[in-house]
């Protein structure tokens, strides 16, 4: 064989496993809440959690992630953190950019002890937002 037809086959089964290992991942949204920091650096109480059905997805080939809430948010994921877990979470992070290119780390956590619920977390130096989550 030349070596042109072996990059070439090279080059498609790199591409191939590469599209083999990015995926979609769909949630819904229950319910959110927020966590500010107060001006004396303490963080405040969370708000009541308000009800929504949003569409939250995860797309690791585009390395976003998107909730689709009246104002659509989007996170550039910057780095995919290592999984963490113990006897109570699964625990997936992404260093991630926001629409206006804050800095902040979104977390899908599974709570194992809680019937394997998912939860969202969007957390900034100076509040945190939690989505209650489920798969689609």
């Amino acid at each position: 064989m030349t070596k042109t037809k072996i990059y070439t086959i090279l080059l498609f089964m790199v591409l191939g496993l590469q599209y083999s290992y990015s995926q979609n991942y769909k949630f819904k949204t229950s319910g959110f809440s927020v966590l500010e920091k107060k001006e004396n650096g303490k963080w405040g109480k969370w708000s009541d959690l308000d009800l929504v059905n949003i569409l939250v997805t995860l797309d690791t080939n585009k390395n976003r992630i998107v909730i689709y809430s009246q104002v659509i948010q989007l996170f550039e994921i910057v780095d995919y953190q290592a999984t963490e877990e113990n006897d109570t979470d699964i625990v997936y992070s992404f260093t991630c950019k926001d629409n206006n290119g804050d800095n902040c780390t979104l977390s899908i956590i599974t709570r194992k002890k809680q019937d394997n619920r998912k939860q969202l977390y969007i957390n900034y130096d100076d509040r945190i937002v939690v989505y209650n989550i489920f798969n689609m």
